[in-house]
């Protein structure tokens, strides 16, 4: 890892909330993993031996049915932990993961984990840290499906990405808008839809890239409480 790499890992909950020597000996010397699109990385009732930090691109976990249907349970990013809980709870992945761009990754040996916290507990501290901020983000998209109308959801969505809070910028997708709809809790047709209710927003779509005249603007209509979902 160069230093930018590990000015990621160290501004992650859970290894942001550690001594730094502590963390360097978690991570070890491995090196890299650098993945294509569609690698994947772990599959549903594997054995747990890993968990991951994000240093480029994105990942999703699914879970899928015998019959072949895949749920988006998440989607991370560019410095996020992820499958770091699974080690603890039962040993196995309770879901699938797989890239969605081209991505690297920090995979870290789960049982030098474990032998870390046991060594010193107040390590645990941690684990809470990194499971409150998932948990936090899971409460936000259960909140978010639940009383944001579709098009509220895709511009917050959009202003997450945004690179910045106001005026005006150009966001590239960062995966297909199929995966964006499952995230978001709708059908593709139905993103397409609320895409078309944000252009007198200033909204403009062009394949895999959204251009945003108002980011506040945009801010302002995700988050107001008046919306109707037509």
């Amino acid at each position: 890892m160069d230093n930018r790499d590990w000015a990621i890992v160290r501004a992650t909950p859970l290894f942001g909330a550690m001594p730094q020597d502590v963390a360097l000996s978690i991570i070890g010397t491995k090196p890299v993993r650098v993945l294509d699109k569609g690698s994947l990385l772990f599959q549903q009732g594997e054995p747990a031996a890993s968990f991951f930090v994000i240093l480029e691109g994105w990942v999703k976990l699914f879970r899928s049915t015998p019959e072949g249907t895949e749920t988006v349970v998440s989607v991370f990013r560019r410095g996020e932990t992820f499958a770091e809980a699974a080690i603890f709870l039962g040993g196995r992945y309770p879901v699938s993961a797989a890239t969605v761009t081209s991505a690297r990754l920090l995979a870290i040996d789960g049982d030098v984990l474990r032998r870390r916290i046991i060594e010193q507990p107040q390590l645990a501290l941690s684990m809470l840290a990194s499971s409150s901020y998932h948990l936090k983000g899971l409460v936000e998209q259960i909140e978010q499906i639940k009383s944001l109308t579709a098009p509220q959801r895709i511009a917050a969505f959009l202003v997450n990405l945004a690179p910045a809070s106001e005026g005006s910028c150009l966001i590239e997708l960062p995966y297909e808008k199929t995966l964006i709809a499952q995230r978001l809790g709708m059908k593709p047709e139905s993103l397409s839809r609320a895409l078309a209710k944000l252009r007198p927003l200033g909204i403009r779509v062009d394949r895999e890239n959204v251009s945003v005249s108002d980011v506040r603007l945009l801010a302002r209509f995700a988050e107001a409480t008046d919306q109707i979902d037509e």
